[in-house]
């Protein structure tokens, strides 16, 4: 492999989902991109499941590399994916996401014009029949246009579809790493990203398909896991000495809400999913809540906050 003509890293990491994994790498070999100029980084987070037998079909087709760690959460998985990396940007996505063919054709476009940004692409519902998925979907639709209203200062995005040039990724220390679950991680890392003075742009043409299955239970989870992550996340903000983050106004959940009227053409699905909205703002604080009672008794002490973080 000549490292000075790769471009681009992916990396994606997985833990027990090998169907998933071999829809990722078979959307992957078929991008419309110079094989040579990317590479494919599959880190296997600690999988009860052997991933060999997937990862070999794949191997002629793509320069893919397997990796494997004990389990140590997505946080931890991309970062070693990260540091094996030779390319000049990394692209970040999940082993539940198919890129669209000319995703890295797209991405390389926005990077010729922004080269030192972190560029946040658009994830699309592969799943529209599950109405769990559709409103996960549509929460994050929905932060999207609340926080990346300027497409040139953006503010957020999920790590399932994400790149920035690798030495600024190394220079600030990667993803955190007290993140033990897939809630939390990429925002914190947004917001540092941002704290270290670098920009962020939202290009919607580079486009993934994300088939994520949910039912209710695992949405309950999601979103209760998303307000653990919330909680970690303000905790190392705090410990940046960052202000403190403000409550959203009222407008903010009304708007939420109201979203689906908005999106959806149905009106039963309508409802269903502004239902499903609520209950994931219930859940998101219901995990806030749960996660500061694991706090230790010196919450300023920076290795007990991580501690607690990662319980």
């Amino acid at each position: 492999m000549n490292s000075e003509m790769l471009l681009f890293s992916i990396v994606i990491p997985t833990y027990n989902r090998p169907d998933r994994l071999k829809s990722c790498l078979q959307a992957l070999s078929q991008l419309d991109y110079p094989r040579d100029r990317f590479e494919v980084i599959a880190v296997d987070d600690g999988s009860s499941i052997a991933l060999n037998s997937v990862v070999e079909p794949f191997q002629s087709q793509l320069q893919l590399t397997l990796w494997r760690q004990e389990n140590a959460g997505p946080a931890a998985a991309r970062n070693a994916g990260a540091a094996m990396a030779k390319g000049q940007f990394l692209v970040f996505t999940d082993d539940d996401c198919m890129p669209a063919t000319n995703w890295l054709t797209a991405l390389s476009d926005r990077l010729a014009t922004s080269p030192q940004s972190l560029i946040g692409g658009q994830t699309l519902n592969a799943l529209p029949d599950n109405v769990c998925s559709t409103a996960s979907q549509l929460l994050i639709d929905y932060l999207y246009e609340y926080y990346n209203a300027n497409s040139d200062r953006a503010h957020f995005f999920a790590s399932n579809n994400f790149a920035m040039p690798t030495a600024a990724f190394r220079a600030i220390g990667g993803f955190d790493t007290t993140f033990p679950l897939a809630a939390g991680e990429d925002r914190e890392f947004c917001d540092r990203w941002l704290h270290a003075g670098y920009t962020m742009a939202y290009a919607p043409e580079v486009q993934i398909y994300h088939a994520h299955h949910l039912t209710l239970k695992s949405f309950w989870k999601q979103h209760f896991n998303y307000g653990r992550g919330a909680f970690c996340f303000h905790q190392l903000r705090a410990q940046r000495g960052q202000q403190r983050l403000q409550v959203e106004p009222l407008s903010f959940y009304f708007n939420l809400l109201t979203y689906p009227f908005v999106r959806s053409s149905s009106y039963l699905s309508t409802w269903r999913l502004a239902v499903l909205l609520f209950i994931s703002q219930v859940a998101n604080i219901a995990g806030f809540f749960w996660q500061q009672k694991q706090r230790p008794a010196n919450e300023f002490a920076a290795t007990q906050t991580k501690s607690a973080c990662a319980d």
